[in-house]
């Protein structure tokens, strides 16, 4: 049942029509007209869980578990070891559940070498025995714990009790001998429970806001009993999540991901304060209607937009982004003020 569930989420989230807004068109960036640089100066690189990724973007958790997924994570880990990108598989449950399940993740494993990073997934109410495993599986540099009760209420057969959740995620982190990631799979992780998780040891946060892949319309997509589609908006958008962890702790790891589709979305994570930058959905979306290359494509003139803006920010690092300036408008302005 899992398995099966794990191809209609692929083929739901390719039928999916809501796009709620990711309010990145809300931040406004001042243009330097004296950048003091060439475009070769530029330099993208980023040091993380001890290695250096060429280009500061982790491929996203998306799938993992049925045959069509072995061909999308092989290309996925193709791309991120092309690239230099970090990337992360979709949820291990099935392939713990059912072991000939596994070889659609363990497939990272033949295109990524010993320098790339990898990164495991599990559900927050996991037990540790199972993080470890589905570490050893992909030989993960870091395990994601992910947050889907929005996801969950809406499946048919989801769970519906999320009781002893941040308990048994002190208890992983504690425990656990590699970084553990806690991820939102959509709908945001709040400052609130971005302190709450902070008070018990976590120190990474994969934001995940709105704005993105949408699970309450992929999981009603599986339904006929209800219409959930006056629910689609649910969540907050990354970048108001962003500015509301400006007074988080400085050593808390903050991912941004959900809504991002293009090198500006990218800049602007970073200068709002990211650590990291996650991207799924738009990428998967060129993969299953281009393949490869299309997908490859894509990869290659969002770097070279990136590098672009930072030359027109007049940063050479992508640290120095943190340093510019910038003013929330719109709607965003509204909800951050």
């Amino acid at each position: 049942m899992r398995e099966e569930r794990k191809k209609e989420h692929i083929e739901n989230y390719l039928k999916t029509e809501y796009h709620s807004e990711n309010l990145f068109d809300d931040i406004v960036l001042e243009h330097n007209s004296l950048p003091n640089l060439s475009i070769d100066d530029i330099d993208t690189g980023v040091e993380i869980f001890g290695k250096k990724l060429a280009f500061p973007l982790l491929i996203n958790s998306m799938t993992g578990g049925a045959e069509i997924s072995y061909d999308i994570n092989r290309d996925l880990a193709k791309l991120a070891d092309k690239y230099g990108l970090a990337m992360a598989v979709g949820s291990q449950k099935v392939a713990l559940e059912s072991e000939n399940t596994a070889e659609s993740f363990v497939v990272i494993k033949e295109f990524l070498n010993e320098d790339s990073i990898k990164i495991g997934n599990l559900s927050a109410s996991s037990d540790l025995d199972e993080i470890i495993k589905a570490a050893e599986m992909i030989e993960a540099d870091a395990m994601q714990l992910h947050l889907n009760p929005c996801q969950e209420l809406v499946m048919l057969d989801g769970d519906r009790d999320f009781r002893g959740i941040l308990e048994n995620i002190e208890n992983i982190v504690s425990n656990s001998k590699i970084p553990i990631i806690v991820k939102e799979v959509g709908f945001g992780i709040s400052a609130g429970n971005a302190r709450k998780l902070y008070d018990i040891g976590v120190r990474y946060i994969d934001i995940a806001g709105s704005g993105g892949t949408n699970f309450i319309e992929i999981e009603d997509l599986r339904r006929h009993d209800f219409d959930f589609s006056d629910i689609y908006s649910w969540g907050n958008s990354t970048p108001q999540l962003l500015y509301e962890y400006r007074d988080m702790p400085k050593d808390l790891f903050v991912i941004a991901s959900g809504g991002i589709r293009t090198g500006l979305d990218i800049i602007k994570s970073y200068v709002m304060g990211a650590d990291l930058v996650g991207i799924s959905g738009e990428l998967l979306n060129y993969l299953a209607h281009g393949g490869y290359e299309y997908a490859s494509d894509f990869l290659e003139s969002l770097i070279e937009k990136t590098k672009i803006l930072m030359l027109l920010l007049g940063c050479k690092r992508v640290e120095e982004l943190r340093k510019v300036k910038y003013k929330p408008v719109g709607k965003l302005r509204e909800l951050v003020d």
